[in-house]
């Protein structure tokens, strides 16, 4: 008889994401067995995931890996795992600003944090791109406390706020040095707030039919726009210092449509292939602040807010503002050269479940089908 495996985890949905969550001491230590485990957990390569955790989507096979930090300004490290759904791939090399909602509570939960008598502030260093991050939220009675009356566009129902902030990041706003570039025949703005991202206005996508405004099925559907944005993709993820990115999951690429319910601007963003039915945090981030550098393509679309207010980010089931600022240089950087600032969104996350999910086995070695038998002739 075959032992499953089984390990320690606690299912979370943060923000508009949801993904299962892991002490680093209960997975292998080597990133090959222990991405081959979280592939049979989750249930990939599979389009329905139907033997394990995952959703059928991306943004439901999702993995965070939480472990106690090392960092002077930490307190835990996060490591996020994308799991392909229809692919046996494990990809580490993004962030992700929603499951990170949930790395405080989590952190709470398993123990690795004393949680304050009515609040708790959790440093959080995102260990895929060595940036940091602080979450905050509720523990009455030191116990941490889901249910509050914060609504997020594209969940249903309320929940206690998670107030997710980052410091200004040390990488380069604009990863090629321009506003613009020119892409495959496209003008955009390559920016990375937290997440490298392409945005690009949706007029410009001459040829593609589309306005921005398309539902993300319908936006999947068209052929002519998948082979123009990978097109895109594929050429801005050199000029963005990203090498290769053919088996990547960023550049993220953003379309941009003026706001059609009050905000600052419509989105239609794609993970890279799929199309969000939201917007990630740390890619509204990038959005929010490519939108505040002069000349950028957004430029003619967004409609800024004119009293230091947040910016409104409108996606396909509502809405995400983005508390942050740009400058135009920064300490030691070069004068004119864009600078984001303190960056802060708030977010909403839940426990699921927590107990122990059992891997699927391990695929067995295949073996030569038996000859058939020969056919008898009835007498």
């Amino acid at each position: 008889m075959t032992v499953p495996e089984e390990v320690p985890c606690m299912l979370m949905r943060g923000g508009t994401s949801k993904g299962a969550y892991f002490l680093a001491g209960d997975l292998p230590d080597a990133p090959a067995e222990r991405d081959d485990l979280l592939l049979r957990v989750m249930g990939s390569p599979d389009p329905r995931q139907i033997d394990g955790l995952g959703g059928a989507h991306p943004l439901t096979s999702k993995v965070a890996v939480v472990s106690p930090s090392d960092h002077p300004d930490a307190d835990v490290d996060y490591l996020f795992l994308q799991v392909a759904v229809d692919e046996p791939v494990v990809s580490a090399r993004q962030n992700c600003g929603n499951l990170l909602a949930g790395v405080g509570p989590f952190a709470v939960e398993r123990g690795l944090v004393q949680a304050g008598a009515d609040r708790t502030t959790v440093r959080i260093r995102m260990v895929n791109t060595g940036d940091l991050a602080v979450a905050g939220f509720a523990t009455p009675d030191r116990r941490v406390d889901y249910a509050g009356s914060t609504v997020l566009s594209g969940v249903p129902g309320a929940a206690a706020p998670v107030v997710v902030e980052f410091p200004p990041g040390a990488g380069a706003l604009l990863p090629t040095g321009r506003v613009r570039d020119t892409v495959a025949g496209t003008p955009v703005t390559c920016v990375d707030n937290g997440m490298p991202t392409v945005l690009i206005a949706a007029a410009d996508l001459r040829g593609t039919g589309i306005t921005g405004y398309e539902t993300p099925a319908d936006l999947e559907e068209n052929t002519a726009l998948a082979a123009r944005l990978q097109e895109i993709r594929l050429a801005a993820g050199p000029l963005m210092g990203l090498g290769d990115v053919s088996g990547a999951t960023v550049p993220k690429l953003s379309l941009l449509a003026p706001p059609a319910d009050g905000g600052t601007v419509t989105t239609r963003t794609f993970i890279p292939v799929r199309c969000h039915t939201s917007i990630g945090v740390l890619g509204a981030a990038s959005v929010a602040a490519g939108l505040l550098v002069p000349g950028n393509v957004g430029e003619s679309v967004a409609r800024l807010p004119t009293d230091g207010g947040p910016v409104r980010i409108e996606h396909p089931t509502g809405f995400l503002d983005v508390a942050v600022s740009v400058t135009p240089g920064g300490d030691g950087g070069e004068p004119g050269v864009p600078v984001a600032g303190r960056t802060a969104v708030v977010r909403t996350a839940r426990k699921i479940f927590d107990g122990t999910v059992f891997a699927r086995p391990r695929d067995p070695a295949p073996t030569p089908s038996p000859a058939p038998a020969p056919l008898r002739r009835l007498r």
